[in-house]
Formats: C-alpha cells, structure tokens, sequence
C-alpha cells in the first residue's frame, strides 16, 4: 500500500530532475507533457513499501529523491537484494508490456519521493497515441542491456572488478545520468554486498584495497 499519493507535484523542480536523466529526456516533448499532466507524486517513509512481488499493479514510476530496493525473499525468509535506483530513474515499465504480476518487492530504502504515472493513465495514454509504446520499449530495452553487462561480468570478472564496475555504474544512476557522474554514492556495504553475491567481509577486503 503506497503511504501517500497526492497531486500537489511541482512541474517545475520535478521536470528539472526528471530531464537530468537519459530516457526522458530522450522523448519527444508532447509525450514528456503528457507524463507530465499525468504524474501523481508518492512520498514513502524508510522501509516502507511501494508494491510487493505479486501485485497486479503496471504503474509506472521514477525516483525524485531518496532511493528503491528491489529485492525478492529467499527460501530462508532473508533478502536477495537485485539493485537500488535512486534518481532519476524509471521503473515498472515490465508490468506494462506483459501485464503480468510485479516480479520483485519495492521498498524505499530512505524517505523518498517518486512520480507516478498509474495503469489507467497509461493505458488511455497508449490507447490514444499508439506510436508512444517505442519509447516505453527503448526504456525496457535500456534496462536489458544493463541486465545482460552484469550478468556478463559475473561470468568474466573478479569480485574486485565487479565491485568497481558496480559503483561506477551507481555514479551514473544505471546509466541515466550523461556527461557526469555523482561524486557521493550512499550505500551500506552490506547493501554493495548482497547486490554483488559476496560475503560483506569480502567487499570490506576490496574496498580498503581501493584506498
């Protein structure tokens, strides 16, 4: 259950940070103004969440602040954690094409603020413009290419060079942010940990080693 839903979003501020990112501000500007008409904003407090494996929901969302964990449970009740996006990210978009069930929990991992864009307004909005599905796909795409690097880098590369690669990746939001990249990363090493498949005392050895 999403804590807060409101229609009080700044146009201004919010597409300023929503434009720093690769994707939106790839698209065309009626489609931008249509999202933009239709964005709701959700506040989430640490730790609590924004939808849960299984939910049945295709909004689409992006992050103005703060951050999301996206994570499954394990068999053992604990958390296999898969990444965290954080501004100005978009994510949901899997749901919208196989309207399907959500495939991981999402959980705001500090106080933060995302745009919404609901199924419903979606839907009218590809209903009315058809051609605007591309643009979803390139996203959906854009997310595949990141998946299939680091699927690769498992098979290829030492737990020192993913860890590097890892942060850097981070630095550019999953590649969204261009031209630059974010001089401050926040993360816990338990966090950099999990989304690397290695022990916490192993990311500890290699991160002093980076000093």
């Amino acid at each position: 259950m999403k804590i807060f839903v409101g229609s009080d979003i700044n146009p201004a501020s919010t597409l300023q940070i929503l434009q720093t990112g690769y994707w939106f501000n790839s698209l065309p500007d009626e489609l931008r103004i249509a999202i933009m008409a239709a964005a709701k904003i959700v506040r989430l407090e640490s730790g609590q969440q924004l939808f849960f494996q299984g939910d049945s929901e295709h909004g689409l969302y992006a992050v103005i602040s703060g951050g999301i964990s996206i994570s499954r449970q394990r068999e053992d009740g604990k958390e296999a954690l898969l990444t965290i996006i954080d501004s100005p990210n978009w994510f949901g978009e899997i749901t919208l094409f196989d309207r399907g069930c959500r495939t991981h929990d999402a959980i705001a991992v500090s106080k933060t603020v995302l745009v919404e864009i609901s199924g419903k307004a979606l839907d009218q909005l590809l209903s009315e413009q058809p051609s605007y599905w591309q643009y979803f796909g390139h996203l959906l795409i854009l997310k595949m290419r990141t998946l299939l690097d680091v699927s690769e880098d498992m098979a290829l590369l030492s737990n020192a060079q993913r860890l590097v690669k890892r942060l850097l990746l981070m630095a550019t939001s999953n590649n969204e942010i261009t031209g630059h990249s974010k001089r401050i990363i926040e993360l816990q090493q338990e966090q950099l940990a999990m989304m690397l498949f290695i022990t916490r005392q192993t990311t500890n050895h290699i991160l002093k080693n980076l000093e």
